[in-house]
């Protein structure tokens, strides 16, 4: 889209807002950029935009800006209620996101992958099979490379695979995948949202601008409405579906296709997700015999019950990629062994009441960090709990109630922004702290 003459504002500069703010400058746009945080990285960016031609406000210049744009681009990780946003939605500018801004300029087909757990997984998996098939994708959005840097490339591809997220879902406008995928759906981000309901609902966008000639690859025991798009299900739990999980093996409609022991993914979460990305594929017209096998040398993304060291007959385990219960959940039940969890972070407004039984029953204590620590000691009374204030004390912590056969499982439940940048610092700081670990056996 030729945005040339158009006043644009660009309201956050992280990965998103650096990315959307460069393609609308290549597009011709006038550009301003607001951001409420100061920091040298946010400067270094500034500088760069600056230079470009953007204009740049920095702290509560942005939050007050007077200036009236043409339509506005937000960050997903901004929330629409802070006095940034407010400020563009009382001037009734039009408002979309980084995913819809790239997605006009996208001239290949999308395959988009959302839900609470396993889309990094997916994304990911779904990519590789896809290539190992012959065709030209690659994969970008909420997995790390933003769509607007990607987008770039996309005439060069015969398809684009995005991780989406809620909070990305929440500002398109023609956004419509040739392929959705909706993998799961648990408590999550209850922190920005009122409730399930409207975390459900921001998730359901993903299909709504599909047609009949779209297809919505879809988990067979979520409660979906009507699609328009036409369904491909999968499922661990339920045969009643186009790929199921029977012996530890993949069907497809009643055809055994694949091993799982074959593969790098363990676990019936990590099964639905291994069926998803056949059934993108299948969507897309690929044979399911060609995608099967592209999958056994597969190995899961960092930071996804990522084995780090075997010490002292201990295996460590990173999971710093499970942000909610469900994904701790999973972990719990696939850690091999008695279990010391080092779980806690961020509140995201949830309680850890409802995972304290499996908790109890699988792991030996747990190590708590984060502003959470002390709330989720009070919700696992029967369960041997220690607070500690750094994750190198957990670390520490962990090792000394630990034995050998046991698995220390980092698996925290729920976000790091109390404590880290993201959870990929948070999990390789774990990984560092773990790697320095002197042998205690003689």
């Amino acid at each position: 889209m030729n945005h040339t003459g158009k006043k644009a504002v660009v309201l956050g500069l992280g990965h998103s807002g650096e990315a959307a703010a460069n393609l609308l400058l290549e597009q011709g746009a006038t550009v301003t950029v607001c951001e409420t945080s100061d920091s040298p990285a946010i400067r270094k960016k500034a500088e760069s935009l600056s230079a470009r031609g953007a204009s740049i406000l920095i702290g509560l210049k942005a939050e007050s800006d007077p200036a009236n744009y043409d339509f506005a681009v937000l960050s997903p990780g901004i929330d629409p209620v802070v006095p940034l946003v407010r400020n563009v939605i009382a001037k009734n500018i039009p408002v979309i996101g980084e995913l819809e801004l790239a997605f006009q300029e996208c001239v290949c087909p999308v395959v988009a992958i959302t839900g609470t757990n396993g889309k990094t997984t997916t994304t990911e998996l779904t990519t590789r099979i896809l290539e190992g098939c012959g065709l030209r994708t690659m994969a970008s959005g909420n997995i790390g490379l933003p769509f607007a840097n990607a987008v770039r490339q996309s005439a060069l591809m015969d398809v684009m695979v995005l991780e989406v997220s809620s909070f990305q879902l929440e500002t398109i406008q023609t956004f419509r995948p040739k392929v959705s995928a909706w993998l799961n759906l648990s408590a999550n981000h209850l922190d920005r949202y009122p409730g399930m309901q409207e975390y459900r609902a921001a998730k359901l966008r993903l299909f709504e601008n599909q047609t009949a000639e779209d297809f919505a690859v879809i988990n067979a025991v979520n409660d979906l409405p009507p699609l328009k798009a036409q369904p491909i299900t999968f499922s661990a739990s339920t045969e009643k579906a186009d790929f199921t999980l029977r012996d530890n093996a993949i069907y497809f409609r009643s055809r055994r296709i694949l091993e799982q022991s074959q593969t790098r993914l363990p676990g019936p979460h990590n099964a639905e997700n291994m069926m998803a990305a056949l059934g993108i594929g299948h969507a897309l017209g690929l044979e399911i015999e060609a995608l099967a096998a592209s999958i056994s040398d597969y190995a899961p993304p960092a930071h996804r019950c990522e084995w780090v060291r075997d010490l002292d007959g201990v295996r460590w385990i990173n999971d710093s990629k499970a942000t909610n219960l469900d994904a701790m959940a999973q972990a719990l039940r696939s850690a091999a062994g008695p279990v010391v969890l080092i779980a806690g972070g961020k509140d995201k407004g949830f309680e850890f009441d409802d995972i304290a039984e499996l908790v109890q029953s699988r792991a030996r204590a747990a190590v708590l960090i984060g502003e959470m620590r002390h709330r989720i000691a009070s919700s696992w009374k029967n369960t041997d709990c220690h607070c500690v204030d750094s994750l190198e004390e957990a670390v520490a912590v962990a090792q000394s109630l630990a034995r050998a056969g046991d698995t220390v499982l980092f698996s925290p439940g729920t976000s790091s922004f109390d404590m880290f940048q993201n959870y990929g610092e948070r999990g390789n700081l774990f990984k560092n702290f773990v790697n320095q670990l002197p042998n205690t056996t003689p």
